[in-house]
């Protein structure tokens, strides 16, 4: 299914963060239905604030990694669009190119400060960002591509009467779906902007300081996506500063290894197994090629060795006629 239908099914959908092609393939494998291409979560992996410090290239790098890494959609965090409605277009046909199923964009100005830093939010003009919206509709080459526009209204504190109307003006420049956002402690704000929006399109939340919030309550309120946005990210620090910090104390890693990942995980993530059975089946099919005519080629063919816990060894014939290894087998196959 795709997100455009996902999103109109009246299914609260339910995404998670990622910032690299493991990550992505970690929210697939728990089961929820779109990774939400983080640029929190990828600015923060790079070493730098979410600031609009990476360029649009850099973040489009990662999203189109994850988009080839799973099966389910990518929804891609594109802060303001990195620039106005002529950058958006270029970024929208890059996005598309690369296989994400949807761009966010936003209506704070460029440079943007991630939300929940202390600072001023300045609001793009409704009319600005309308055409960055309109400039993405028409410029993607499929109406698949879903266009989500991002208001930061209640984040700037302009209030909810300008997140309705920012959200009429941009539904009327053919956004696909709105993502309200806010950072209360309690949903309040997102409820009653749900309430009072009268519009047809999908509406989004992502409930990172009212995180008591449940899906269940989303559902019955008529929310059509809920995305826990960072919370890969946060969660991989805590693991990793625990691990590092055992092994700095303990002088070993012996006591961090039942809490940590097999390396048999990591090549089950990293499709070790497929890699291996591909490979021998395309080896299979070159032999048989090469036996058509009954002649069968004189260098057998490499084989794999698979050793449990390591990734397969690709073992090649070490000595025979013109491998180099038998000067007078050599010179005999001469």
């Amino acid at each position: 299914m795709s997100l455009r239908t996902a999103l109109r099914s009246g299914k609260l959908l339910r995404a998670v963060g990622g910032h690299n092609a493991l990550s992505a393939r970690l929210v697939e494998e728990a089961g929820f239905d779109l990774v939400w291409s983080s640029g929190l979560e990828i600015s923060a992996t790079a070493g730098v604030p979410d600031a609009n410090i990476l360029t649009m290239s850099e973040c489009l790098e990662v999203a189109a990694a994850m988009a080839g890494a799973v099966s389910i959609p990518v929804l891609a965090d594109c802060d303001s669009g990195f620039g106005n409605a002529s950058n958006v277009a270029h970024m929208v046909r890059g996005y598309e190119a690369r296989g994400v199923a949807g761009v966010c964009i936003e209506d704070k100005l460029f440079p943007k400060l991630n939300s929940f830093l202390d600072g001023a939010h300045e609001l793009a003009a409704p009319a600005d960002f309308a055409a960055k919206i309109r400039a993405a509709v028409e410029c993607r080459r499929s109406s698949e591509l879903v266009v989500v526009a991002r208001i930061e209204a209640l984040i700037s504190g302009r209030g909810l009467d300008e997140a309705l109307y920012r959200a009429r003006v941009y539904e009327r420049a053919g956004a696909d779906a709105l993502l309200i956002h806010s950072k209360q402690q309690d949903p309040d704000e997102v409820f009653a902007f749900r309430e009072r929006y009268r519009g047809e399109l999908p509406v989004i939340v992502v409930p990172t300081t009212y995180h008591h919030v449940t899906t269940a309550e989303l559902a019955r309120r008529g929310f059509s996506m809920v995305i826990y946005a960072n919370h890969a990210l946060r969660s991989s620090i805590m693991a990793m500063r625990q691990t590092f910090a055992r092994i700095m104390r303990d002088g070993t890693s012996e006591n961090v290894e039942s809490t940590i990942a097999s390396l048999k995980e990591v090549f089950d993530l990293q499709g070790v197994q497929q890699m291996a059975e591909r490979q021998e089946r395309f080896e299979a099919l070159g032999r048989e090629l090469t036996e058509v005519d009954g002649a069968a080629g004189s260098v057998p063919p490499a084989v794999f060795t698979k050793v449990a816990g390591q990734a397969p060894r690709i073992d090649r014939p070490q000595c025979g006629p013109g491998l180099g290894c038998d000067p007078a087998a050599d010179a005999q196959a001469q």
